[in-house]
């Protein structure tokens, strides 16, 4: 059936209907289009009673009955707009048209019509990130419905499943799933049964990543593929372009990027093409995720950017919490220390604000992953305890995960202050020198004021008392080059203070080739196999590799003066692990700027850009993307040197 050659049937029929007639007619058309995803046509099939969508419809002459049927229309078809477009205000304008329609219904005994009225205002709630307040709402409708109400009461377990899926409390998700299975199975209601596959594979998508159950993806992939045939039979491209995204960051989980982008693109194109501006945004965050994954930060810092100013403008305080936490990982690898934090706290603030508590840990957890060296020890732990706090209540394993990582962080941080701390004098006065202890103290006293700034120089050296911070800079440069690291990044000036605007003389960039020949590589590999492979790779670019199978070995080579253009530390070494052979390597004079690769069979992404990686790459990756990651590097330390 052709929902949009009803509607110029609904103008010739109006003359032939009374206003009630008319009045549930739209309703009922404008319910058909919001299943399909066609809001702006549901706004449409309401225009008699509905004409500006900036306005309350005009219920003068209708029934209660009627009346509140184009109340609760007109406020369901509000909340969907407002979320395409990110409109400001659009949901609380849609939770008070559809509250005076729950009004009349209880006022007039209609319980069914109720329910559903409460399900649409729970909807509002969700958007918003107010999980407490509509799964409250969803509670309400469920027991107004009696067992006859099969459709609604299915809708109604299934909405109240995503609420749970995204406040991650995944046990009770499942649980509602489980109750409305059966309800789904005997309706023939294709938009539906579309919506529980999807929304189920959802749950599944969210279960595999922390656990690490294949069985869980294959099941997401499987929901997602009979999603997509039900939303094909009634023409639901919207929902169609959501099962898009959905598969887009599965396989990013699985650093399928490739894939990935592949579906991301898809789903771009349709909801531009439906001018769901908010959607869009949502399948920029994502992709913003697998840039960074990849390495490319600078461009994940431009699509995050461009995903929060439009995030903003509307309602979903949830999702534009998250594009937040995501901006401000981009920003942390750029060196952006101050900004970073300042969208992190943020997040945690739009997050708890509107209630979804879980968000705001992930966002302290953010702090303490990507700025975690740059705060002084004290305020870490207040961090993690906030953090603590608030995810309290989660069934997420992912972050249990981190907040146990995020534990070890810190205890690093605390261990290493404490090994800082001088040693009191040997009664013998053996080996003991007045010079290397005083160093050492020194040391450990710019260290904590570094943390305390933020990693800013002007200010450390102001809480060390210095006049100048030049004084800092000279001591840094020349008795502690090893808390280099710790400082944030050096900014150019845009321009000379002194010198006239215009008078900047243009200057061409200057491509510089890499030479295949001229490239040097240290290997650090105790797998035979893997070295092997790994060396295939470089063999077949005409590189120059030298290998070791031990990190001993490796810091003679790193210590030494042979030149390497190129670092490739496998992460499971004997004695010291491939991160902390990076951290050494880092303050090793002539190896500071040597671009360095991680490469690793886990997870451990994060702790390799803080231990001063350049690139992550998983070992199911390297055969892929070793050459052009090594390439990219190459050119773009030359540039940096040039």
């Amino acid at each position: 059936m052709n929902l949009k050659v009803q509607l110029p049937a609904l103008q010739k029929q109006r003359d032939n209907l009374t206003l009630a007639e008319r009045a549930e007619l739209s309703c009922d058309l404008a319910k058909q289009f919001e299943k399909v995803g066609d809001y702006d046509a549901a706004c449409k099939a309401l225009a008699e009673f509905w004409p500006e969508a900036n306005q309350p419809p005009n219920v003068e002459g209708l029934d209660e009955t009627s009346a509140a049927a184009v109340l609760l229309r007109a406020g369901a078809v509000a909340g969907w707009l407002g979320g395409a477009s990110q409109t400001e205000g659009a949901q609380e304008t849609a939770k008070d048209l559809i509250t005076r329609s729950i009004e009349i219904f209880d006022r007039l005994g209609q319980s069914k019509s109720s329910a559903e009225a409460r399900g649409d205002l729970a909807l509002c709630y969700w958007r918003e990130g107010s999980y407490d307040e509509s799964r409250i709402h969803l509670a309400e409708a469920l027991s107004l419905l009696s067992d006859e109400n099969v459709e609604v009461k299915a809708v109604l377990l299934i909405r109240a499943a995503i609420v749970e899926v995204d406040s991650k409390r995944f046990e009770v998700a499942l649980n509602l799933y489980n109750q409305a299975l059966p309800l789904v199975e005997q309706s023939q209601n294709h938009a539906l049964q579309g919506s529980f596959h999807f929304e189920y594979g959802l749950l599944l998508r969210r279960l595999a990543v922390p656990a690490n159950r294949e069985e869980y993806t294959d099941r997401a992939l499987i929901e997602y593929a009979a999603a997509s045939f039900h939303f094909e039979q009634v023409g639901n491209h919207r929902y169609l372009a959501l099962v898009e995204t959905n598969l887009g960051y599965l396989y990013f989980t699985l650093n399928q990027y490739k894939a990935a982008d592949a579906h991301l693109d898809r789903a771009r194109h349709v909801f531009l093409k439906l001018k769901d501006a908010g959607m869009a945004a949502q399948v920029d965050e994502t992709r913003a995720r697998t840039l960074l994954a990849q390495g490319y930060v600078t461009e994940a810092e431009r699509v995050v950017r461009a995903a929060v100013r439009v995030l903003e403008r509307g309602g979903q305080q949830a999702v534009l919490a998250e594009a937040l936490a995501t901006h401000g990982v981009a920003l942390a690898r750029l060196g952006n220390d101050l900004r970073s934090r300042s969208l992190f706290e943020r997040s945690a603030t739009v997050a708890e604000t509107a209630g979804d508590l879980e968000g705001a840990g992930r966002a302290k957890l953010s702090i303490i992953e990507e700025l975690g060296e740059k705060i002084a020890a004290v305020e870490l732990v207040s961090i993690y305890r906030s953090a603590i706090d608030l995810l309290k209540n989660s069934q997420d394993p992912a972050s249990t995960k981190r907040l146990i990582s995020c534990a070890e962080i810190i205890l690093n941080t605390l261990a290493r202050l404490e090994t800082q701390t001088p040693e009191a004098v040997e009664d013998s006065w053996e080996g003991f020198s007045l010079k290397r202890h005083v160093k050492a103290a020194e040391s450990s006293v710019i260290e904590r004021a570094l943390r305390d700034a933020g990693g800013s120089v002007s200010k450390a050296a102001k809480l060390l008392g210095f006049k100048h911070h030049q004084s800092l800079i000279s001591l840094l440069n020349s008795r502690h080059k090893d808390l280099l690291k710790t400082r944030s990044t050096v900014r150019k000036r845009r321009r000379h203070i002194l010198r006239p605007q215009g008078s900047r003389k243009a200057v061409a960039k200057r491509v510089i080739p890499v030479t295949k020949s001229e490239i040097s590589i240290l290997h650090v590999e105790d797998h035979d196999l893997v070295a092997r492979t790994i060396g295939d790779i470089i063999a077949a670019e005409n590189w120059q590799v030298d290998l070791c199978s031990d990190s001993d070995t490796a810091l003679l080579k790193l210590t030494g003066n042979d030149r390497y253009d190129v670092l490739i530390f496998d992460n499971n070494l004997p004695g010291i692990s491939g991160l902390e052979l990076v951290a050494r390597a880092r303050k090793i004079t002539h190896r500071r700027r040597t671009p360095i690769i991680v490469l690793s069979a886990e997870d451990c992404e994060q702790a390799a850009w803080r231990a001063g990686a350049n690139a992550f790459l998983r070992k199911t990756q390297a055969m892929d993307q070793l050459a052009t990651t090594i390439r990219r590097l190459v050119r773009d330390s030359k540039s940096a040197t040039d």
